[in-house]
């Protein structure tokens, strides 16, 4: 991990995971569901290669992000959250709510936002621990 610029803890998180392309790769862990490097690579905007990988070691350094074998393909990584990877989705969420109440957003993605937002803590508890459930459990 580099020095970090300052101990603000905005600053902190944003040294993180501060550029566009890693909260997507997040988003799409817990909201899509992916785990491997090629559903990365098929997401709408168009991540280079060189670019997702760098990202994922990044999230590794940083404890977001774990990888396990694929039992279906000796060459393949199952890419996991952590509990701190987890713990980003209220986080997503409210940039997520911000976006829908201030963009133009894509009317399909608006409405599953807003269904997350609108059931409320409860809601997004159990998909937190859905998440645990799949993501910091062995894969079989």
């Amino acid at each position: 991990m580099n020095i970090p610029r300052s101990h603000c803890p905005m600053n902190l998180a944003l040294e993180i995971f501060g550029d566009k392309w890693t909260l997507l790769i997040i988003r799409d862990i817990l909201i899509e569901g992916k785990r491997h490097f090629r559903e990365f690579l098929a997401s709408d905007e168009s991540i280079s290669t060189n670019i997702l990988a760098d990202r994922l070691l990044q999230l590794e350094r940083n404890g977001i992000l774990t990888h396990k074998p694929d039992p279906s393909h000796k060459q393949k990584k199952v890419y996991c959250l952590t509990t701190k990877g987890i713990e980003l989705f209220p986080v997503l969420l409210a940039i997520a709510k911000w976006s829908c109440d201030h963009l133009a957003v894509d009317k399909k993605s608006a409405e599953h936002a807003r269904m997350l937002i609108k059931g409320g803590e409860p809601l997004q508890q159990k998909i937190m621990d859905d998440m645990r459930d799949l993501h910091l459990k062995p894969i079989k």
